[in-house]
C-alpha cells in the first residue's frame, strides 16, 4: 500500500526545502520503500507504517529525525565503475588534456559520492594508468553513507557489482566475510559532507569534477545555480563529467561541450584546447 497523499506532500516539501531535490507525482513508491526501514526502527508496522512514521516526525519536529528522512530520500544506488565509459574517458581523454595545462598535483571532486564506489573507482583507474600526482575530494549530503565510504568496507555482494576481480585482489583486503579498501587507496581521498546548494567544499580549484546523475533531480533554476557555483571552483579548462541523461546546454551555456568525447563531458572556458 502506498503512502497517503498528505504524507507524500509533506516528505516532498521537506526534501525540496533541504536539498532542492524534486519528488514529483509517481514517486510515492520511492517514499514508501525508503522510509519503511525507518518506520520499522521506530516500532511502526503494518500497511500504514510509513504514514504513522511521517505523522510522528511531523508532531515531533526533531531535527535529527528530519535529517534521517532527507538522507533516506536522497541516497542513490551506486556500483563500481558505474556506466564504465566515464572512467575510460577520464583515463584516455581527460587526463592527457588536463596534464597539458597542469603538470603538478591534480585536484578532483567526486560530488554525490554515496558509499564511495565512484571515488575509489576513479582512484583505481588513475593508479592503474600510472598516475599518482592527484587527490580526490568526495562529498555527499548524507552523513550515513559518508561514514561507510570513509570506512571503505564492502560486502561480497557489493564488490560483485562491477568490481573486476584483478582490482579486488590488488586494492582490497579481506575483512571477515567482506572486503576493505587498502590504506594506499584511501590515502588519495578525503570525504566531506556537502550540500550542492551551499558553499563548495575545500580542496579546489578542481581540474576534474564528476557530478553524475545528480542534476536530473533538480529544477532548471537550481541546476543553473549549481553549475554557476561549480565553475567558480574549477580551473580554467577544467572538465565536468555528467550523467548520460544530463547536460549543461540550455541551462548554463558558458560550459563548452567536448566534441568527439564518448561521454557527456564539458569544459570550463580557458586553458589549452
Amino acid at each position: 500500500m502506498s503512502v497517503s497523499t498528505e504524507s507524500f506532500a509533506y516528505v516532498a516539501d521537506l526534501v525540496r526545502a533541504q536539498s532542492a531535490i524534486q519528488l514529483g507525482p509517481g514517486k510515492e513508491y520511492l517514499v514508501e520503500s525508503r522510509l519503511l526501514p525507518l518506520a520499522r526502527e521506530r516500532g511502526h508496522s503494518g500497511p500504514g507504517a510509513v504514514d504513522e512514521y511521517v505523522r510522528t516526525v511531523r508532531r515531533g519536529a526533531d531535527p535529527g529525525e528530519l535529517t534521517k528522512v532527507v538522507e533516506a530520500m536522497t541516497t542513490n544506488e551506486t556500483s563500481w565503475f558505474r556506466d564504465t565509459t566515464p572512467f575510460t574517458v577520464l583515463q584516455q581523454e581527460i587526463l592527457p588534456a588536463v596534464r597539458a595545462d597542469n603538470p603538478g598535483q591534480l585536484r578532483i571532486w567526486s560530488a554525490a559520492c554515496s558509499t564511495g564506489q565512484e571515488p575509489y573507482s576513479m582512484i583505481m583507474t588513475l593508479l592503474d594508468g600510472g598516475e599518482r600526482r592527484f587527490s580526490v575530494v568526495a562529498t555527499d549530503l548524507a552523513t550515513d553513507v559518508l561514514a561507510r565510504a570513509r570506512a571503505g568496507e564492502y560486502s561480497q555482494l557489493e564488490v560483485n557489482r562491477g568490481l573486476p576481480a584483478p582490482m579486488l585482489v590488488k586494492y582490497f583486503d579481506r575483512a571477515g566475510a567482506g572486503w576493505r579498501v587498502k590504506p594506499e587507496l584511501r590515502s588519495f581521498v578525503s570525504f566531506a559532507q556537502h550540500n550542492l546548494l551551499g558553499p563548495p567544499p575545500s580542496g579546489g580549484p578542481f581540474d576534474v569534477v564528476f557530478m553524475r546523475n545528480v542534476l536530473i533531480y533538480f529544477d532548471a533554476a537550481t541546476k543553473r545555480d549549481i553549475l554557476v557555483r561549480l565553475r567558480r571552483v574549477m580551473r580554467p579548462g577544467g572538465y565536468l563529467v555528467l550523467g548520460a541523461a544530463e547536460t549543461t546546454m540550455g541551462i548554463d551555456d558558458t560550459w563548452q561541450r567536448v566534441p568527439g568525447s564518448r561521454g557527456p563531458v564539458y569544459r570550463v572556458p580557458g586553458g589549452n584546447t
